[in-house]
């Protein structure tokens, strides 16, 4: 496994100081954040000159790309912005194909308007990611879904049931431990069930704040905050443990949301945590 980490608290960074950054402090893998018309890599204009130029960029950083991020709702409810949004998502498909990334990281979509998330993974969800995983699979792509408890894959129930309906190969997760934590949902054991389907790994730990939820309760938000590994609950080193015993070996991406540091500091803390561990 190697370190890596999500390019969007950089996004007023160039990818090039994001190259030379991750290489000064020991990260090995960047997951970039690709779409058309922004992010680190605008998908619409990359011509096979600028994925030679990228290519080269991040070989001689000595760093590589795990996978391309494009964190969007396709299961949006207003068919004309799902259409754009899933365009949108083949235009980073064949960005990946281009740059020789094996994965595109993504979501499963939120639950439709009047529909809880089951109804909406057997009645919608195929629809949509049928032909995008096909779309994947024909340029050796595969799609990778964070596991957002606010998305389709609420729960271990949730990510039986997608892979159910869209059953192919190519079709399986970015695992992201700090959702479940919180949730309650023994995050160890979802590697195990899961291991053929984790293609990428988010870093991200959670803290619980006990004497809030002793005072709020767990129907309430406040009792729990995203963080840096190291900084929350999630064992690191069973998990590390866990993800290699069931065949992983990619990137451990962190994923920066904890609003106790800044961003570089905090990419750097997390990277000296986990580093114990590989």
């Amino acid at each position: 496994m190697e370190i890596g980490l999500l390019t969007a608290p950089l996004g007023d960074k160039s990818l090039a100081w994001v190259v030379d950054f991750a290489h000064a402090h020991g990260f090995r893998a960047l997951e970039v954040v690709a779409r058309p018309g922004g992010g680190h890599i605008d998908t619409a204009t990359l011509t096979e000159e600028k994925a030679t130029q990228i290519k080269n960029l991040v070989h001689r950083g000595g760093v590589r790309i795990s996978s391309l991020a494009c964190y969007v709702n396709l299961l949006d409810p207003e068919e004309a912005k799902r259409s754009q949004l899933v365009a949108d998502m083949r235009s980073v498909i064949d960005a990946a194909q281009a740059l020789g990334v094996e994965a595109v990281c993504t979501l499963a979509g939120m639950p439709m308007p009047g529909k809880d998330r089951m109804a909406t993974i057997e009645e919608d969800f195929p629809a949509v990611f049928a032909p995008l995983t096909d779309y994947a699979g024909e340029r050796n792509v595969k799609l990778a879904f964070e596991n957002w408890f606010a998305t389709n894959l609420q729960n271990l129930a949730h990510w039986e049931r997608v892979f159910e309906v869209v059953p192919a190969p190519n079709l399986g997760l970015n695992y992201d431990p700090s959702h479940l934590l919180w949730q309650g949902i023994d995050y160890l054991e979802a590697v195990e069930m899961f291991r053929d389907r984790i293609f990428h790994a988010h870093a991200k730990d959670t803290e619980i704040k006990q004497h809030v939820l002793r005072r709020l309760g767990n129907q309430s938000m406040e009792w729990w905050r995203y963080c840096i590994p190291g900084y929350g609950e999630v064992d690191w080193g069973v998990l590390v443990a866990r993800l290699g015993d069931v065949g992983y070996d990619g990137a451990l991406s962190i994923e920066h949301e904890d609003r106790a540091f800044g961003v570089e500091e905090g990419f750097i803390k997390g990277q000296r945590y986990l580093d114990q561990f590989m």
